[in-house]
C-alpha cells in the first residue's frame, strides 16, 4: 500500500481539529470556495497524509479554480490524534464520514489514493446522494483480503495471527509496514467487490501499469462491479503506484476539470 512520507510545510498554519465521537482530536484543513460547484474530498492512502503531493497539487487547484475543498487526516495519521495500530478500515472510513458530515454541505466529488480509494468508494455509498463523482487513484478496495489470501505467505499469515501484526520492509520509508490482524479481520465487513457497488454516478479511476503495489487488474475489477458505462479507467502505461509525476498530476488535472465542468 501507499505509505508516503510526512511532509512539513512550515508555511501552513496548524490544521484544524475536531473531535470525534470516540474522544480523538481529528485534524482537517477547509478551503472555502465558490457555491456552484461541489467540494472536492481527498482521502489520504495508508500511512499517507493530507500533506502528501496529490493532496497539495489538488489544493492549489482547487484555490486557482474557487472550488471549496477538504482534506484530513484520519485518526493515526498525520497530525490527528490516536495509534495507528488501532485503526482499522471501518474506523478510518467513520473518521472521513465525520469529518465530512461536519464540515461540509451540499455536493461533494471524492478523490480516493490507494487506501483512500477503497474508502473513498466505501464514502461514495454511503452518501451516495451526496457524492456526485468519484476519482480513484491506483484505488485498493479489498486490499486486506487479496494481500492476505494472495501475498502474504503461511508463515507471514501465522505470524500475523500469532503476534496480532505484521512487520515488513517499507519501500517508502525506513520505518517498517505495520499491518494489525485487527485489520485484516475488520477488512471483511467492508469488501465492495463481491457484489455490485451501489453507486450510481460516475467513476474515474487512474491506475498505473507498473504499480507494483495494487495490480492495475483491480482497476477492472472495480469497474465489472459498476453499470455499463459508468466507470472510465485511465491506464498510465509507466505509471507507478504514486502518480506523483508531472505527467500524472497533469493528467488528474483533466480529469478533474472534465468531473467540474471547467
Amino acid at each position: 500500500m501507499e505509505t508516503n512520507p510526512q511532509t512539513t510545510i512550515e508555511s501552513q498554519p496548524s490544521p484544524s481539529k475536531i473531535k470525534s465521537p470516540e474522544g480523538l482530536e481529528l485534524a482537517y484543513r477547509y478551503l472555502e470556495g465558490g457555491k456552484n460547484h461541489p467540494t472536492l474530498v481527498f482521502l489520504p492512502g495508508y500511512r499517507s497524509d493530507m500533506d502528501g503531493s496529490k493532496a497539495l497539487f489538488l489544493w492549489d487547484w482547487a484555490k486557482e479554480n474557487n472550488v471549496s475543498m477538504l482534506r484530513l487526516d484520519y485518526s493515526g495519521h498525520g497530525s490527528s490524534d490516536g495509534v495507528f495500530e488501532d485503526g482499522t478500515i471501518g474506523q478510518w472510513t467513520n473518521d472521513a464520514l465525520f469529518i465530512i458530515d461536519q464540515i461540509t454541505q451540499g455536493p461533494l466529488i471524492v478523490i480516493g489514493s490507494s487506501m483512500g480509494g477503497w474508502i473513498g468508494l466505501l464514502v461514495a455509498t454511503k452518501r451516495a446522494t451526496r457524492v456526485k463523482a468519484y476519482l480513484g487513484i491506483a484505488a485498493a478496495p479489498d486490499f486486506t483480503k487479496w494481500v492476505w489470501e494472495e501475498e502474504l505467505t503461511d508463515e507471514q499469515r501465522a505470524r500475523c495471527k500469532r503476534d496480532g501484526k505484521l512487520l515488513e520492509d517499507s519501500p517508502y520509508s525506513d520505518e517498517p509496514d505495520v499491518m494489525t490482524y485487527a485489520l485484516f479481520e475488520d477488512g471483511k465487513n467492508h469488501l465492495l467487490l463481491e457484489e455490485q457497488i451501489s453507486f450510481d454516478n460516475p467513476v474515474i479511476l487512474l491506475h498505473g501499469k507498473a504499480d507494483t503495489e495494487v495490480p492495475w487488474k483491480i482497476a477492472e475489477k472495480i469497474k465489472s462491479r459498476l453499470k455499463q458505462g459508468q466507470c472510465t479507467i485511465r491506464y498510465i502505461a509507466d505509471g507507478e503506484h504514486r502518480l506523483s509525476r508531472e505527467s500524472d498530476l497533469k493528467l488528474l488535472e483533466t480529469e478533474i476539470r472534465k468531473l467540474y465542468g471547467l
